[in-house]
């Protein structure tokens, strides 16, 4: 199969590059053709709330792409959906993640798709985005037809795509396992280069951004440090307020338990802060899916998450982690202490080892090629 793949790639960073990067991979080890068209300029700098859109590591993947598309430029849209209707593909797969790229994916699927035997699938990160905007549903509307083919990765999102196009024809795929990262090192040793404390240590890793409940955690981590000593390290740019975090490390009396990094992790450091821990904290008060689940899992690494989107439906509560309710700091306190008053972690790493087989690129290809072939 001739296959297009349009969306974000390496120099870019973050999530949505390595999806794409292990897709391109995958399809490809299965025989078909792609061809990747990715940003010259994925957001404009004004409204992009970190410190820089590329990678500073290299590209573990070596995933050639072509940088063509520029999300703000309609003239863009129009070239790169010309080239593809050049190559004659027979699919064309859009990632999906926000509105604001609705307006490009919409133009090049539509210009792409004129010929009849092309046909379009969206796999969709998001079809409402965790932070909503008036537009939003106007705009996803615009991209996503009722003639185009989905997979979704939850059963929340299904339920947003269902609700916007009833009759679409789509598959649910759990998101696969981010098995590129590499870096395999001991606590001891990955507490001692980022200069820890050799005592128990949770991670909170990713972009932080008001729904990944960061505030939540740190409140429970007040609960916890007065029954144990725990530390807490927070990886991950800062999408938000950085000083309202500080401020209440400081009012919480936490300053000397919470470790607080605020940049991108390049791809080669990641082991480092996943070895680090003993499990991992994912407080979110709104989801989806979590692609920091698929790196946990990548690490064998147990997870507590709380009760929101496709979380649950990756995280089996009580074997390779605990589900506990949304917003509540003293149910997420208590998860954290059961973990280790009961010694859960070589258990739970162990189930998560076993776990992880079922979160396959090659599931994720086998739902494309069903697609096609329908």
């Amino acid at each position: 199969m001739k296959i297009v793949l349009i969306g974000t790639a390496y120099p870019h960073r973050g999530g949505i590059a390595h999806f794409i990067g292990l897709l391109f991979r995958t399809l490809q080890l299965r025989g078909h053709t792609v061809t990747l068209f990715s940003f010259s300029r994925q957001y404009p700098s004004l409204l992009f709330p970190g410190k820089t859109q590329m990678e500073t590591g290299p590209d573990p993947l070596n995933t050639p792409s072509q940088p063509v598309l520029d999300s703000i430029n309609p003239f863009s849209w129009i070239r790169v959906g010309l080239r593809v209707r050049r190559l004659d593909p027979d699919l064309v797969i859009f990632k999906y993640w926000l509105p604001f790229f609705a307006p490009a994916f919409g133009t090049i699927s539509r210009i792409a798709s004129r010929r009849r035997a092309t046909r379009v699938l969206f796999i969709c990160d998001n079809v409402v985005p965790h932070e909503k905007r008036p537009g939003d549903r106007l705009l996803t509307r615009y991209a996503l037809r009722k003639d185009d083919r989905y997979i979704v990765m939850s059963a929340s999102v299904e339920k947003d795509l269902l609700e916007l196009l009833p009759q679409a024809r789509y598959r649910l795929v759990q998101h696969p396992v981010y098995e590129f990262f590499q870096g395999r090192f001991s606590k001891a040793e990955a507490r001692l280069r980022l200069g820890l404390p050799d005592r128990p240590t949770v991670l909170f890793f990713g972009y932080i951004r008001p729904y990944k409940g960061l505030h939540m955690l740190l409140d429970s981590m007040q609960i916890v440090r007065q029954q144990m000593d725990l530390h807490l390290l927070v990886a991950g740019e800062f999408y938000d307020d950085k000083n309202k975090y500080l401020d209440q490390i400081d009012r919480l009396g936490l300053k000397e338990a919470v470790t607080v990094l605020d940049q991108y992790i390049p791809n080669d450091q990641v082991g480092l802060y996943y070895a680090a821990s003993d499990v991992v904290a994912l407080p979110y008060l709104s989801a989806t899916q979590s692609g920091i689940v698929q790196i946990c899992y990548h690490y064998d690494k147990p997870v507590i998450a709380t009760d929101v989107g496709g979380l649950p439906e990756v995280v089996a509560d009580g074997r390779t982690g605990f589900v506990v309710p949304a917003n509540d700091s003293a149910a997420f306190a208590q998860a954290l202490l059961r973990y280790y008053r009961e010694k859960r972690e070589v258990e739970f790493t162990g189930n998560v080892a076993k776990a992880k087989k079922e979160f396959s690129w090659e599931r994720m290809a086998e739902a494309v090629e069903a697609l096609m072939n329908e």
